[in-house]
């Protein structure tokens, strides 16, 4: 294993509860438009969108790495603290709506209060580095990235989307490395990371410390350098599973849906498990094959 037990659990455990929770997020949507006036036009339907898609991927990942070449920090995180308020709000309103009447909000205004509450959260998830809030709020970003591509997407383009995602990121791992530039970038220089992130010590490492401790004073121990295991898994790990899912369910229902989730729990599963340490690895094909073992499962039994 690549990490130790605990680790994995928790990061399985984190992505089973976004992909719940993006199930969730995704069938309200199905059934009430996007507010901030995230609908999609009418003449809008999965055939002809998904080109676009594709553009908006390209050009996403080409303004990305130039903005990197011209170290351009200071537009990146703000582009980094928009998307995470918008999705975050998406979220948040689509959970106020369901358990809260506008009677017994405050304002009365569901909108306001998504709003009100996805702000702060993502100005100290970017801005103020908290773990927790990290964490705490990739739970939500995803489910509500997701409601917004689910209606773009049918199971024929959503298939070929996951195809072309995880040769992507078999190229940009395995031959050009460019998935590990990022990461680090992210991690080293925006001090943020899109996905999940746990860092943690060794059993060796937290021995050290307890010796340092004891030989050195705390003004001198943090002088001390300590090797700090990190165990990510990527915002788009995380997304396209939620979105294949919500397709499967606006297409063929709660069940099929839930098999794809299950799916790609076991394709993340198998790499967590026997994955090496020092080696990096594309989750995306594994996912992707879980997925699909998934969908042939709903086909056999529905």
């Amino acid at each position: 294993m690549k990490h130790k037990l605990l680790i994995i659990l928790v990061l399985l455990g984190m992505f089973i509860a976004t992909q719940f929770i993006g199930l969730y997020v995704v069938k309200h949507y199905s059934q009430n438009a996007l507010p901030y006036g995230m609908e999609p036009p009418e003449e809008i339907n999965p055939t002809n969108a998904f080109p676009s898609i594709i553009i908006a991927f390209i050009i996403a990942i080409a303004l990305f790495f130039l903005l990197t070449k011209f170290k351009v920090e200071f537009i990146l995180k703000l582009w980094f603290f928009a998307v995470v308020s918008l999705a975050i709000g998406l979220a948040f309103y689509a959970l106020l709506t369901n358990n809260l009447s506008s009677e017994k909000l405050i304002f009365g205004n569901i909108p306001l209060i998504a709003t009100l509450i996805a702000i702060p959260l993502a100005f100290i998830k970017i801005y103020k580095r908290n773990l927790i809030v990290h964490n705490a709020t990739e739970l939500l970003i995803y489910p509500g990235i997701a409601a917004v591509f689910v209606p773009l997407l049918n199971i024929w383009t959503m298939i070929i989307l996951l195809i072309l995602i995880s040769v992507y990121d078999m190229w940009a791992v395995w031959h050009s490395g460019i998935m590990q530039k990022m990461a680090k970038y992210q991690i080293n220089t925006l001090k943020i990371f899109s996905g999940f992130f746990i860092p943690y010590l060794s059993k060796k490492d937290r021995n050290k410390i307890r010796m340092l401790k004891q030989k050195y004073k705390k003004s001198e121990l943090k002088k001390k350098k300590i090797k700090i295991n990190i165990a990510i898994l990527g915002g788009g790990d995380v997304v396209f599973p939620i979105i294949s899912a919500g397709v499967m369910l606006k297409t063929l229902g709660i069940w099929p849906a839930i098999f794809v989730i299950l799916g790609a729990v076991l394709g993340l599963s198998y790499l967590l498990f026997f994955s090496e340490k020092k080696k990096f690895y594309p989750a995306m094909p594994f996912i992707t094959a879980g997925i699909f073992l998934g969908m042939l499962i709903s086909a056999i039994l529905f």
